[in-house]
């Protein structure tokens, strides 16, 4: 029940701030939008977010290669819908999925929690950082080649047309500059890359403090299906797989690249879902810029609030406006396509892959 409270509590949050948005943009301006998407534009839509779920499986794939004998690509698949399942569904939001995911993930390779979860969240890592360091490079090129506007669009006449407004006073809602914007992409990269370097290097007074919390959360929990609860040693000898687990893919440096790729092609596609939708609703945007802020909104991964719905949304029309300086209602009508397209198929398709994974009771990891 309480899993169930802050699912919709954090639910109703996510919505209330959508609604606010779309309220402030003006609900007849994104409803006029929305409503001009043409059909070859709903299609591609769709095919691009399926793309964006299927690519996710590569990045899966590549992960789990260094438990035992990996995944298959059929497997692999299943586990990256699932794993969008689980960032739509948690109540502590998409920052959760990892953990969720590698309890399965242990179950299906015969390995033990520790070490899927060392894989998951250095695949987690390395996809993360990728995706931030093209952002931050191509966001750096944007502006120094100046072919963005600065923050404030105005709005063209077929635009203000859609949308019933005047031509002679319409614009875009001004925002944080483009440099801005850019500026915290860069700062984002280089502090995912400080904080990777700090957590290897420092890794033994690291795995000591996570031993000290952990320990008695481990054996309250344990106490609760064992006899014998695990004590300190089980959790030393975990957190020693785990880096064990992380630190292989030094030796294999393939499987990062892919992991690598796989995360800028999701990137990319997702770029392109945006822009056809932009597209289809009646406002031309580069595409370059799209890509580039694609990983901005992730920040919204922190907030517990189930798919980031609302926080995601509100962050990426916010940088949509400010760097392409399309008009709001435009870009929260692209956001919206995008979105309502994205999580249907992460519920409804991922519901399907999470049902068929072995590893819902304690008991069945043990078989």
């Amino acid at each position: 029940m309480r899993r169930l409270a802050r699912f919709l509590v954090g639910l109703g949050v996510g919505l209330a701030a959508l609604v606010v948005t779309v309220q402030f943009v003006g609900v007849a301006d994104v409803v006029a939008r929305a409503r001009r998407l043409a059909a070859w534009a709903l299609v591609a839509v769709v095919a691009l977010v399926v793309s964006e779920a299927l690519v996710d499986g590569l990045g899966v794939w590549a992960s789990t290669q260094p438990l035992g004998s990996g995944l298959d690509g059929r497997d692999s698949l299943r586990f990256a819908l699932a794993g969008d399942f689980f960032d739509t569904v948690s109540p502590a939001g998409p920052v959760s999925s990892e953990p969720i995911v590698a309890r399965f993930l242990s179950v299906a390779t015969g390995t033990g929690y520790a070490d899927a979860l060392g894989v998951r969240s250095t695949a987690k890592y390395v996809k993360s950082g990728s995706q931030l360091a093209v952002s931050a490079a191509l966001g750096v090129l944007v502006v120094a080649t100046g072919s963005v506007p600065t923050g404030t669009g105005t709005t063209t006449a077929a635009d203000a047309t859609a949308s019933g407004t005047n031509t002679a006073t319409a614009t875009a809602p001004s925002g944080p500059s483009a440099a801005v914007i850019v500026g915290t992409l860069v700062a984002a990269t280089v502090g995912l890359i400080l904080v990777g370097i700090a957590a290897v290097r420092a890794r033994g007074a690291l795995s000591r403090l996570v031993v000290a919390v952990l320990t008695p959360v481990v054996r309250r929990l344990s106490g609760l299906w064992r006899a014998e609860p695990y004590g300190r040693a089980a959790v030393v000898a975990a957190v020693d797989r785990f880096w064990g687990r992380a630190l292989v893919f030094g030796e294999r440096p393939r499987l990062l690249g892919t992991i690598a790729v796989a995360g800028v092609a999701e990137q990319l596609l997702t770029a392109g879902a945006l822009w056809v939708a932009l597209a289809g609703t009646g406002s031309t945007a580069a595409y370059v810029p799209l890509v580039a802020l694609v990983p901005l909104p992730q920040v919204a991964s922190v907030v517990p609030i189930p798919g980031s719905v609302g926080a995601y949304d509100l962050l990426l029309v916010g940088a949509i406006v400010a760097v392409v300086a399309v008009p709001a209602s435009a870009a929260t009508a692209a956001v919206l396509v995008v979105r309502t397209t994205a999580l249907p198929v992460a519920f409804v398709v991922g519901g399907v892959a999470a049902a068929t994974l072995r590893g819902w009771t304690p008991r069945s990891a043990d078989g």
